[in-house]
C-alpha cells in the first residue's frame, strides 16, 4: 500500500486531523474512564492511543473512521493492561460529579439524577458498562460497537439487553430505597 499523508486524506474528507482528534477527545476519555473506572488511567489510554495514530502510517480507512479505530485502539490496549496487571483497576468507577465539556476543557457540574445513573452504572460489569458507552452514550451502531470490542453483534446485542435491564434494576432499587442484599435479593 502507497502511503498517504494523513493530513492531506483527512482535508480530503472535510476537515483537518487535528481538528477531529480533538473534537472526539471527550468521547475517547469517557470511553476509557468506563473501562479504568479512574479518570487519571483514562487519561493515560487515551494519550496512547493518540500516539499510536500519530506514529503508525495513516491510510485513508483509519483517517476516514478515527473514532472508531480510537475507540478499538483504547478497549485493545485496556485489554492488554488488564492481562498484565489483572488487579490494577479498582471497579466501581470513581465519580467526582462533573462532566468534562464539549471541548473537554470547561467542566459544570452534573444534576443529581445524572450522578446517580453514573453511580448505578459504576457498579455493573465493565463489559456491560462498555457497550452500555458505546450504544448508548456515544451512539455507535451495534456493529461499529462489536468492531470496536472484537465481539459478534449478537454477543454485544445480549450485553447491552442485559445491561439495560440490570441498570433498570439498580434504578428501580434506588429510587424505592431498597438496598440488594449480599444473595442479590433486595431487602
Amino acid at each position: 500500500m502507497q502511503y498517504r499523508d494523513p493530513w492531506r486524506i483527512l482535508e480530503e474528507n472535510g476537515g483537518t486531523v487535528k481538528e477531529k482528534l480533538v473534537s472526539i477527545l471527550p468521547k475517547m476519555q469517557r470511553f476509557a474512564h468506563t473501562l479504568t473506572g479512574l479518570r487519571d488511567d483514562a487519561d493515560n489510554l487515551v494519550q496512547r492511543a493518540c500516539e499510536r495514530f500519530l506514529r503508525t502510517p495513516e491510510t485513508p480507512d483509519k483517517v476516514a473512521r478515527l473514532e472508531n479505530w480510537m475507540y478499538r485502539v483504547i478497549h485493545n490496549a485496556w485489554v492488554d493492561e488488564n492481562r498484565s496487571m489483572p488487579t490494577k483497576y479498582p471497579d466501581p468507577l470513581e465519580t467526582d460529579g462533573e462532566i468534562a465539556g464539549k471541548r473537554g476543557g470547561h467542566s459544570v457540574s452534573e444534576p443529581p439524577n445524572l450522578t446517580r445513573v453514573r453511580l448505578e452504572m459504576a457498579s455493573l460489569p465493565v463489559d456491560q458498562r462498555a457497550v452500555l458507552m458505546l450504544v448508548c452514550v456515544d451512539g455507535l451502531s451495534y456493529q461499529e460497537a462489536a468492531g470496536v470490542l472484537s465481539i459478534p453483534a449478537g454477543v454485544l446485542a445480549s450485553r447491552l439487553s442485559r445491561a439495560r435491564l440490570a441498570l433498570a434494576e439498580k434504578l428501580r432499587q434506588s429510587n424505592d430505597g431498597e438496598a440488594p442484599q449480599a444473595d442479590g435479593k433486595t431487602g
